[in-house]
């Protein structure tokens, strides 16, 4: 195997990861309160834990059982999908196989691959990647194979593409990749993230090119798309007040104001949850003197912190952050919460900041661990199946019907992936209890 450390832009983990003693490990198995013993940021953001007492005294299980729980519904997924070649047939249309919401189910899967013990599972995640990576309808092409597309939601497939680079880098692999993001790079639009999603898409691939190119230009790029994105596309997608983003320019303070029935804001669960599991992927390879990396890091924290408390009892977050009742108010009963997705990007991003040293264990873990175990006894059927996923939409209270545990979304991709993402980022924090 190649060194991905040179072919994909990954670094060692960094000098603010989280050093972990035998209080902290016994806080990853049995209890929620130690605190983690770490580098931590010189000016740590304010963070208010819900202050429910079964949150508070929540506890990951053993890591066997996240791995059983996340092994069970990657497998799901791949039986009901054994071709990765095939289209996507909804009733709406036929979809490529290499769309947005597929993609994001393999960055869960290499995330899965990454910490999978047997090597002989571990494989057939990586075979069935390459598969769909070279599949003759798309071979390693953005989204409809078209390279001059200024759509992010095109290239989040190329997260997926570097990571299988790094195995193996043959140059075809990212080639239309890197040459649909140099054409938005010299295009200078600075405003097509217009939509939060749009963060998480894309921002990771600027991200690791600009590692593996050893070339800084792709960090300006992609700092002045963000910076745009959050201060300046409709006034700021970004709530410097509470913390949350708005969705797009239809939701934030001016023309057109969208609010909820009950007159409250709407911060769409799922979007942020793009948002913070970005600064993740993003934060995961940037290089630590990176100049805009500390504004980075601000925001992730001060996100981190304006969701924590908006947790629900049952450890996940509903669909409309702040305003439990929106869908029922909007006449949309069923579909407020619990809702899985949002929750499993919180979750994934609480246990990598935890594990990266930038968020406190011992305000932080409870949450997780409640998020997890929500996730796990709620969503998860006995055969794999993942519930409670809202459907593709722009906002809450678009799934079209109730969520429910045996409720089928539109697409159970993307939903798979982002548990994928959690149940591995909570493994490769039980890891480092080992370091």
């Amino acid at each position: 195997m190649k060194n991905e450390n040179d072919a994909s832009g990954r670094r060692p983990r960094s000098r603010r990861a989280v050093v972990v003693g035998a209080a902290q490990l016994a806080w990853i198995v049995a209890v929620g309160a130690a605190s983690s013993a770490c580098s931590a940021p010189a000016t740590p953001a304010a963070a208010h834990s819900p202050s429910n007492p079964s949150i508070q005294s929540a506890a990951l299980p053993p890591g066997s059982e996240v791995l059983a729980a996340t092994r069970l519904v990657n497998a799901h997924f791949m039986a009901k999908w054994p071709d990765p070649t095939i289209d996507i047939v909804t009733p709406v249309r036929t979809w490529p196989s290499n769309i947005w919401t597929r993609a994001v189910y393999y960055e869960g899967l290499m995330g899965l691959r990454a910490v999978e013990p047997d090597p002989k599972l571990a494989a057939s995640y990586y075979d069935y990647a390459v598969r769909w990576g070279e599949s003759p309808a798309h071979p390693w092409q953005v989204g409809f194979g078209d390279p001059t597309t200024l759509d992010a939601d095109m290239r989040a497939c190329g997260q997926t593409y570097l990571d299988l680079f790094a195995v193996d880098p043959q140059p075809v692999r990212i080639a239309q990749l890197e040459a649909s993001v140099r054409h938005l790079m010299d295009s200078g639009n600075t405003a097509a993230w217009w939509w939060i999603d749009a963060i998480q898409m894309d921002m990771p691939v600027f991200t690791r090119l600009g590692v593996l190119r050893k070339d800084p230009s792709y960090f300006e790029a992609m700092y002045k798309l963000y910076a745009h994105t959050r201060d300046v596309e409709g006034g700021g997608l970004l709530d410097k007040k509470t913390g949350l983003w708005w969705r797009d320019k239809n939701f934030n303070p001016g023309e057109p104001y969208k609010r909820s029935p009950n007159g409250k804001d709407i911060y769409w669960s799922r979007g942020n949850g793009w948002v913070l599991a970005a600064y993740a992927r993003v934060l995961e390879v940037l290089p630590a003197d990176e100049p805009h990396r500390p504004t980075y890091e601000a925001d992730f924290r001060a996100l981190a912190a304006a969701v924590l408390p908006l947790q629900r009892e049952d450890g996940f977050w509903n669909s409309s952050l702040t305003d439990p009742t929106h869908c029922a108010a909007a006449g949309e009963a069923g579909e407020d919460g619990p809702e899985t997705t949002g929750t499993a990007l919180f979750a994934y991003g609480f246990a990598w900041g935890i594990r990266q040293g930038l968020l406190d264990a011992g305000t932080y873990g409870p949450p997780l661990a409640a998020a997890w175990n929500g996730m796990a006894r709620v969503a998860v059927r006995d055969d794999g199946f993942l519930g409670w996923v809202q459907s593709t939409g722009p906002a809450p209270c678009s799934s079209r019907g109730p969520l429910g545990a045996d409720v089928v979304p539109d697409f159970e991709d993307y939903g798979t992936g982002a548990f994928l993402l959690a149940g591995s980022e909570v493994l490769r924090l039980g890891a480092s209890a080992h370091e």
